[in-house]
């Protein structure tokens, strides 16, 4: 049994990575949980009380306190991330008890021991801040969003940043070509289609081909074109985890995977060329996507059409401005270059996006 009382526990801080604590003095108890924190691949630190080490219990990333301990813990700083554990199925005091030492969980073993080795892995693997993640969808087809979403990511991993570029268009034949490493070592979107409940962020990053410093999620050249939203749901959720920078190219369809990828994007970009139809597809797409991100700018692409320009385009549309993005060969002709888009680092798609990760940063509270 595992029920919510206030809100989620936090992610990990910054410099702190798998130490959770454990509060109890049930001996059975502290066994399961040091099982289960070693099942995460965590190793916590225990103690019969609160910590006498000033700021040890708000520095924890997790908490997880034995219910024989709840009265012992009754005065402690209220924090976030504090789970209530108890054995008994059937006694309701266990919410009272959660509500005076301001759990946000009460989880009663053994029924709540996956969640429990989710959220302590969670923790373990946390960096601190979730990736920045900013998802590229072409506001007609050949509007350049694949080779934005490319140049978005080299760019990003050119400065040191981590960085994971993820296809998430099974019809678009594959950003590892575009970035010219379709026959590097690595896994592709197939063999997640099983996954189901939590992927491991530091093995997904491993298992993926790494191309221009970057890791690249794409499709093979098999007959494989779709994985369940479940499976799209855990692995974008498992590359945010380990901090950085995600870029997604989104497919211009919103079926239920690419629903799963809208909902963890901090920021969309519609690519649109300034011209009259690719504006009229685009309010169509801008419409459907809409529904599900909050944040969706449009990037205008030209040459422009007699009577239309960036900010006309944005008017039409009804969305913010993220930019122009400039005219270059590999925009213009995806493929067509021995180089990956925004690999120049003083071309102009690469000092465009240079600046757009400058603002998102800023805006997200990152660097």
């Amino acid at each position: 049994m595992r029920d919510t009382v206030a809100h989620d526990p936090p992610p990990g801080t910054p410099g702190q990575q798998g130490r959770p604590l454990i509060v109890t003095e049930d001996a059975q108890l502290l066994d399961d949980l040091l099982r289960l924190c070693a099942a995460a691949g965590a190793t916590p630190e225990v103690h019969h009380g609160p910590p006498e080490r000033a700021g040890a219990w708000e520095a924890a990333p997790l908490v997880l306190v034995g219910d024989d301990a709840a009265p012992r813990v009754r005065g402690a700083t209220r924090r976030r991330g504090v789970v209530l554990v108890g054995r008994d199925q059937d006694d309701p005091g266990i919410w009272r008890r959660a509500v005076e030492i301001g759990a946000d969980h009460v989880l009663v073993l053994p029924d709540g021991e996956q969640w429990l080795v989710d959220r302590i892995a969670d923790v373990a693997e946390s960096v601190g801040r979730p990736a920045v993640t900013v998802g590229v969808i072409g506001g007609r087809g050949g509007a350049g969003a694949s080779t934005l979403a490319c140049a978005l990511a080299v760019t990003s991993a050119r400065v040191g940043r981590r960085t994971l570029l993820v296809d998430a268009d099974p019809l678009g034949g594959g950003l590892d070509v575009l970035l010219g490493g379709e026959a590097a070592e690595g896994l592709r979107w197939p063999a997640f289609a099983a996954s189901r409940g939590r992927v491991g962020g530091g093995a997904l990053e491993e298992s993926l081909p790494r191309l221009h410093s970057l890791r690249v999620l794409s499709w093979d050249r098999g007959d494989c074109v779709a994985v369940p939203p479940q499976a799209v749901r855990a692995v974008l959720a498992a590359a945010r985890r380990r901090g950085g920078a995600v870029v997604v190219d989104l497919p211009r369809r919103v079926d239920e995977p690419a629903a799963e990828v809208l909902a963890q994007l901090d920021m969309g970009l519609l690519v649109v060329p300034a011209e009259l139809r690719a504006v009229a597809a685009a309010a169509r797409v801008a419409s459907a996507v809409g529904l599900v991100l909050r944040d969706l700018r449009v990037a205008v692409r030209g040459p422009y059409a007699p009577g239309l320009d960036e900010q006309e385009v944005a008017r039409l549309l009804g969305l913010p401005l993220a930019g122009e993005v400039p005219l270059e060969a590999g925009l213009q002709r995806p493929g067509g270059s021995s180089t990956p888009p925004g690999a120049a680092a003083r071309g102009p798609l690469a000092r465009f996006c240079t600046e757009f990760w400058q603002r998102m940063l800023v805006e997200a509270g990152a660097s």
